[in-house]
């Protein structure tokens, strides 16, 4: 997946400097928690001792779905194309979260099915009008799934070639949780009806109409998939952009914050395809969709937030943006006990504080505290 695109590791001695340095910090070790993790993560995904998160990105990516002709929405499919006009007049949930968190928000339409003039402010890919229905057959050609992926990566790029240091994502798309919980199941392994939820509110009847037509379309193309040929089966523009995102971000040396469900289906199935991608990717918070825990726990990741959120459109990548700027912060300004003549107390070297040990759980392969990942059980083989 995107193959041209290299991504260079930390350099090497970088995650010892950056521990040693907050180890060193005006703290007992550990006191300040999972922010110690989170400066961990942030310093190696910057490769700096001293990262900086700003200036901070959010790329909001809008697309459709031909799955949503089978029920699988409480919502009409038009909508999708109102919400990027919402988007446009900066009247959305996700502008009002941008300015309050000082980031910039960037609007592509990588494949919305209704009449979309072009307007300033609006980046759009030209690949399709939404989706094929995945019940029926392949949501995109394999051409079409590496031109939204090439599409979202030039995004991160740019952003990056802009300055952006902090690079959030988030996406709109009627219809778009039917298409994450295909992607995860295919990708992931885990069986589909533990990843169907009510996505934008549906009812129990309602779920179970969805259910019924995700399991449909799984049955078209049974089986775990390569990332690519899951994207091909069951889309969506929106998602194959924003994992083209996540490693056009960290082949830039860029932090990627992975917001929801959707989200986190689409940096699954970069990850797999790309897993030295991982180190740079910080996960905002677990929403209230079912299946999002699940992709989480499979990934081995620990979000910073869990606050029931179940909007997308990025809000829970921006919400966890004050988080990632302080643990910016304490790497950058906080004082080292030489430096504030402050005596060390003594130490335990056999007991790890919090932090200590979340932050040796990111050298074992989970950085940000997470703990390594381990087999699922719900997973199929």
């Amino acid at each position: 997946m995107l193959t041209d695109l290299a991504i260079t590791p930390p350099p090497h001695g970088l995650e010892a400097r950056i521990r040693r340095a907050i180890d060193l910090k005006t703290k007992p070790p550990g006191s300040l928690g999972r922010i110690e993790a989170l400066a961990l993560r942030l310093g190696l995904a910057l490769g700096s001792e001293a990262p900086a998160a700003d200036p901070a990105v959010l790329l909001l990516f809008a697309g459709d779905h031909g799955l949503v002709a089978e029920g699988v929405s409480a919502w009409p499919q038009a909508v999708t194309a109102q919400m990027v006009a919402n988007f446009l007049a900066g009247g959305a949930a996700a502008n009002a979260f941008a300015r309050a968190a000082g980031a910039e928000l960037r609007l592509f339409d990588a494949g919305v099915a209704g009449p979309l003039a072009p307007a300033p402010g609006l980046r759009q890919a030209g690949i399709r009008a939404g989706t094929r229905n995945a019940a029926r057959e392949d949501a995109l050609t394999a051409a079409e799934v590496t031109a939204a992926l090439r599409f979202g990566a030039d995004a991160a790029l740019a952003a990056a070639a802009d300055g952006a240091q902090v690079i959030a994502l988030g996406e709109m798309g009627i219809g778009n949780s039917s298409a994450a919980a295909l992607l995860g199941a295919a990708v992931s392994g885990i069986a589909l009806d533990r990843l169907v939820g009510p996505g934008a509110g549906l009812g129990a009847g309602g779920l179970d109409a969805k259910r019924a037509a995700l399991l449909r379309a799984a049955a078209r193309r049974p089986g775990r998939l390569a990332p690519e040929a899951a994207l091909a089966a069951f889309g969506g523009l929106e998602i194959a952009a924003m994992a083209g995102a996540v490693i056009g971000a960290a082949s830039a040396g860029r932090a990627v914050v992975v917001d929801g469900f959707i989200t986190t289906a689409a940096a699954l199935a970069a990850l797999a395809a790309r897993p030295e991608a991982r180190p740079f990717c910080i996960f905002a918070h677990r929403s209230a969709e079912p299946g999002h825990d699940l992709l989480l726990a499979h990934l081995g990741e620990r979000p910073l937030l869990d606050l029931e959120l179940r909007l997308g459109e990025g809000t829970g990548a921006l919400l966890a943006l004050p988080l990632i700027r302080a643990a910016a912060a304490m790497l950058r300004e906080m004082a080292s006990f030489a430096d504030a003549g402050v005596s060390e107390g003594a130490r335990d070297a056999d007991v790890p504080a919090e932090g200590a040990r979340d932050a040796a759980a990111s050298a074992e392969g989970a950085p940000g505290g997470s703990p390594a990942p381990q087999p699922d059980p719900t997973e199929q083989p």
